[in-house]
Formats: C-alpha cells, structure tokens, sequence
C-alpha cells in the first residue's frame, strides 16, 4: 500500500516539477460523497470456490459516507490529478444459508461479522481535445487517462473462525470530459465519462456537476457520482456499485 502510495507522489512530483513555473496550475479539492452500496464479493482458496455473497442481503452492510481528497496540476492542454480515499464497511448479521469464504466454511444460523476495507488511488491525466473558452460562455472536450488501484481486504468472523482476503485491483481506464459555462467564470457544468473491459473485467466512472466560483481561486461544486467495479484478482470477485451525491470545495493557484 505504501509504496503505491509513493509511486503515485513520485509521479506527480516529476510531473509538477517539469512544467514551467510561469505557467504552472496548481490546486487541491476536497470532496464528501454519499454513496449507496451494492454488490457481491466472493473470496476462493485451497481449490474451494467461495460462495458470491451479497452485501446488504448476506452480509448486512450499511452504506457509508467519507471525504476524498484530491490535488491537481497542469499547463496550456495537459492536467494531471491525484485522488485518495479510505473506506471501511461492516456487517453484522445471522447467516440464512451456508456459505463458503476464503476457504472456510460458515454455516447457518451463525452469527459473523464481515469487513470491507480499502484504499483508493487515482491518477488522471486530462488533454484538451478542444478548448472553447473564448467562444461566448466557454467550453472544452478532453480524453482521459486513467488509473484506479483499489488496495485492501476483506475478513468475516464468527464465534470460532476468522478469515481474511487481502487485494490489490490496479484498473486502468480511459475516457472523455466535457465543461461548458452557464454564465462564464461564475457558473459552470462538467461531466467527466471513464470506462474499461477486459477479461471479463469492467469497470465505469461517471460523475456530473455543477460549479459555482464566488470568489476567484475558490470553487463549490454539487454533482452525482457512479462507480461502478466488477473484477477478479487474486482469488477475489469484487462486484461493486457506488453512487449517490457529492459536495466538493476547490482552491486553485
């Protein structure tokens, strides 16, 4: 975790340092989602193909709430990005039917406990396809490179067993942006649209948003996010939907 953690820093810090200093973008963002969960996650070992368990419905997991930060540099059509979040989902719950996890079983009418722990990183590079913003209200189109790498574990305990998966999911994605201002340097709209398949891999990230700018150097954004994960690695089946809306502060240099 750590030395992902660094090479994403690294990255981003050669990156800043390259540019020049006269035209150099810098700033930071800080986000709170409220997303809702669902999905399945399913954990194999020894041979033993683990049972695809559902969150809310087997495992009793409650949505959560939690803040993402993100800082963000660039000059003339290159943008580059860095975000992290954690987040740690619990269960608690009376198993209905027998279940296989990480090669242990569990039987019904059991009570476990389930956790869902991960950290998320992600890096982004943006190129200005287009760029209208001298062209009444203002506007641009940008291709997206991206890369998600969600690193954690998942564990269930019962009163005599406890088992835990750890992962590591690197995902690659590329995509489009588009903004456009509603009333030029005050109120603008974004989308931003990425997306992968392979190996009966997928996965998808869509979010929109509106922006307003009070004050020069200060944005308060309000928009709606989905994320979407269904991969297999390391003996882990992660299926997962998050969505729900956001706020987001932004300060910019």
């Amino acid at each position: 975790m750590k030395r992902i953690f660094l090479l994403f820093i690294c990255f981003f810090t050669l990156f800043s340092i390259v540019l020049p200093v006269s035209a150099f973008e810098l700033g930071v963002r800080g986000y709170y989602w409220f997303p809702e969960l669902s999905g399945v996650i399913r954990a194999d070992d020894a041979g033993i193909v683990g049972t695809e368990l559902d969150l809310e419905d087997d495992l009793g997991v409650d949505n959560k709430s939690y803040p993402i930060a993100e800082v963000f540099a660039g000059i003339g059509k290159h943008h580059l990005s860095f975000a992290f979040y954690n987040i740690d989902y619990d269960g608690d719950t009376v198993l209905t039917k027998d279940i296989y996890f990480n090669g242990e079983l569990f039987q019904a009418n059991e009570r476990i406990v389930s956790s869902l722990e991960y950290d998320n990183y992600d890096a982004m590079y943006r190129y200005d396809l287009l760029d209208l913003e001298n062209f009444l209200a203002g506007g641009s189109l940008g291709l997206v490179a991206r890369m998600m790498v969600f690193d954690g574990s998942a564990s269930i305990t019962s009163a005599t067993v406890t088992t835990k998966e750890n992962f590591t999911v690197p995902i690659p994605m590329v995509g489009a942006n588009f903004h456009v201002g509603i009333l030029k340097d005050i109120i603008e709209a974004r989308v931003l649209v990425t997306g992968i398949g392979y190996s009966d891999n997928t996965a998808f990230d869509g979010q929109a948003e509106i922006s307003l700018t009070p004050f020069p150097f200060l944005d308060i954004h309000g928009g709606y996010r989905f994320l979407k994960i269904d991969v297999e690695e390391n003996d882990v089946k992660f299926d997962v939907d998050n969505s729900g809306l956001y706020m987001a502060l932004t300060v910019s240099f």
